[in-house]
């Protein structure tokens, strides 16, 4: 019987293998078939075909693929640099002018491609060279960006919670569904963040930028109709119950080629690209899945969730302790971890032990999502501050970080937030389950 030593040890081993720089799937098939090695029949090795078989045989993958063309398709339409003319019309008066622009293009192209990274890198691309002219501050402008990009993963789709509600058998709609009040608030905690800066440290905006009229403003909303029919398309289907999230993902895809015909860009070289980057990273995805499903088949028959539960409880810890301790973890897993490396690594031990808690496996959903938006913030590892970084091209990282400072200390009293009111999360999930 595996001891709380040996399950210590494994994930040590795990976290040295990541740090080694070994791929995330061939790490965690590594922990599993060592745990095998040592504590079972090796025998069970040869099952791992069937494993493989059953995880890849599933309708509900078929999603990922789908949103992953879906953002590379709106990703190469033209549509991002008019989408954020068009919010900039509209958000350049509020105090911190451009920076509300970030927040907002964020919000709007998460809700389309379903990966921070993919947000972080198309937004600066587009808004840092204003803010070069404007005078900003450069810092806030770089952290408004990175932080931003975060809701990538929480707003949906959300390519890391259909890989969660995979591994843990969770509704993918009810985790979409329950995205989307979060996402949006944090958003606009972002914002009331940037607003008090501007309001306290009026320099922070620079020259300020000049009204635009109502005209100009009503003018530039066909800019944003592309996006919001994208959305509507997808997250509309799958509300309504007229489609599976797997079928809104094709939904989403037929509407992103009509939005591309539209824009005159449906070319067969840029759909070379997009199904080139799709096969890429859903090779690299479903390749990690696997290894998670195998992990997740070895935790299991050695034991490893019973065993933390009875030690857990041995401790007498209630539910708010064991998700505050949980916080926690995921902060300083954070440091040393990309997000999807954590998900995968943690997921099969900490959800069995949150369910018997009786944590709600969609509330903890969100909750983990935004554990890992800080860690795509947090240094020395945060993927979102390399990627901004990248795409200014000059001056030190740290200037990412620190601009990123003050927003990460918001999400992460948006968790605490969620802790406390757990309802913000679950209404609209109970409210599409009750039919209201």
């Amino acid at each position: 019987m595996i001891t709380l030593l040996g399950i210590a040890g494994g994930f040590v081993l795990l976290l040295a293998l990541l740090a080694a720089g070994i791929s995330v799937a061939v790490a965690i098939f590594t922990v599993a078939t060592t745990g095998v090695l040592m504590y079972l029949n090796t025998s069970l090795l040869f099952n791992f075909g069937n494993n493989l078989w059953a995880t890849l045989n599933d309708f509900l993958l078929t999603a990922i693929p789908l949103f992953i063309l879906l953002g590379e398709i709106l990703l190469r339409c033209g549509i991002t640099e008019r989408m954020y003319g068009a919010l900039s019309v509209w958000m350049q008066r509020l105090p911190g002018g451009l920076l509300h622009t970030n927040i907002g293009a964020s919000t709007v192209f998460s809700a389309m491609s379903g990966s921070s990274v993919a947000t972080a890198a198309t937004i600066g691309t587009v808004a840092l060279p204003a803010f070069k002219q404007r005078g900003y501050n450069e810092r806030l402008a770089l952290g408004s960006l990175a932080a931003g990009a975060t809701l990538g993963i929480l707003i949906p789709p959300s390519i890391n919670m259909i890989i969660y509600g995979a591994i843990t058998n969770t509704s993918i709609g009810k985790l979409f569904i329950a995205g989307i009040l979060p996402g949006l608030a944090l958003a606009a905690a972002f914002s009331a963040t940037i607003y008090l800066y501007a309001v306290f440290k009026p320099g922070i905006a620079g020259q300020g930028e000049p009204p635009a009229s109502w005209g100009e403003k009503l003018a530039a909303l066909k800019d944003l109709l592309p996006p919001a029919f994208v959305f509507f398309i997808v997250m509309g289907s799958i509300y309504s119950g007229w489609a599976t999230p797997t079928e809104a993902a094709a939904l989403g895809v037929v509407a992103a080629l009509l939005v591309a015909a539209q824009r005159r860009k449906l070319t067969l070289a840029m759909l070379h690209e997009c199904f080139l980057s799709m096969a890429r990273t859903t090779a690299m995805l479903l390749l990690i899945i696997v290894g998670a499903y195998f992990m997740n088949y070895v935790v299991g028959i050695l034991g490893i969730p019973a065993a933390l539960s009875r030690w857990v409880s041995d401790l007498g810890l209630s539910p708010l302790t064991l998700i505050l301790f949980l916080v926690v973890f995921y902060l300083v897993l954070g440091c040393f971890l990309e997000t999807l490396s954590m998900m995968i690594a943690t997921v099969p031990i900490v959800v069995p032990l949150v369910l018997q808690f009786g944590f709600d496996p969609v509330w903890f959903g969100i909750f983990l999502v935004l554990m890992m938006e800080i860690s795509l913030i947090t240094p020395p590892v945060g993927m979102n501050l390399y990627v901004v970084q990248g795409v200014r091209g000059r001056g030190a990282i740290t200037d990412v970080m620190l601009g990123s400072l003050p927003f990460m200390l918001v999400m992460l009293l948006f968790v605490f937030a969620i802790i406390v009111w757990p309802q913000s999360v679950m209404w609209l999930p109970d409210l599409m389950m009750s039919g209201g």
